[in-house]
């Protein structure tokens, strides 16, 4: 009798604030083939580590920072996301520039490298979205601020969906050969 092998699991956590880091994982899990379980860094978490055998993470960049559950969250589990074969990718409106695109020379990489107890095996950063219709005064007056000295759009009037989907799929095709 011959036995089945046991379908591979992946655990795939996100923090998103516009919700562009989620559309990216909801991307990438398209071409993950295998059994994927999704859950929001922003909520309560009990996870047995023990289910899956790869672990992803995507947290997005929100005034320069990562929010903090996302840094709370896996300094608290570094042992057992290091045991699974892993990856991170963070989203920023930096990674528009493609200088600022690769994890070895993007500050906000370099400011989790940092902050984290937890070094993922395989990274990526994505440019995300600039949604001047979803903010606010002060926050549409903050970045086009930020937009205005990097040299970016700061034209209200238009949305911009700045993420690079072919590396999007890359980056998903070397998380699923992990």
């Amino acid at each position: 009798m011959q036995a089945t092998a046991k379908a591979e699991k992946v655990l795939i956590l996100y923090s998103s604030v516009e919700g562009q880091t989620l559309k990216i994982i909801e991307h990438m899990k398209q071409s993950i083939t295998q059994d994927v379980d999704v859950f929001d860094m922003e909520t309560e978490l009990d996870i047995d580590f023990s289910q899956y055998q790869k672990v992803l993470i995507g947290a997005s960049i929100r005034y320069g920072n990562f929010r903090s559950s996302v840094i709370k969250f896996v300094n608290q589990h570094q042992q057992q996301l290091d045991a699974l074969p892993n990856a991170f990718f963070a989203v920023c409106l930096t990674a528009r520039k493609p200088e600022k695109a690769v994890p070895e020379n993007n500050a906000y990489m370099k400011k989790f490298d940092l902050l984290s107890k937890w070094h993922p095996k395989h990274k990526a950063v994505f440019a995300g979205a600039l949604l001047y219709s979803r903010y606010n005064w002060w926050q549409t007056l903050l970045i086009q601020l930020i937009m205005k000295m990097t040299g970016g759009s700061t034209d209200k009037t238009k949305d911009m969906e700045l993420t690079d989907w072919q590396k999007v799929d890359l980056f998903s095709e070397q998380f699923k050969s992990l």
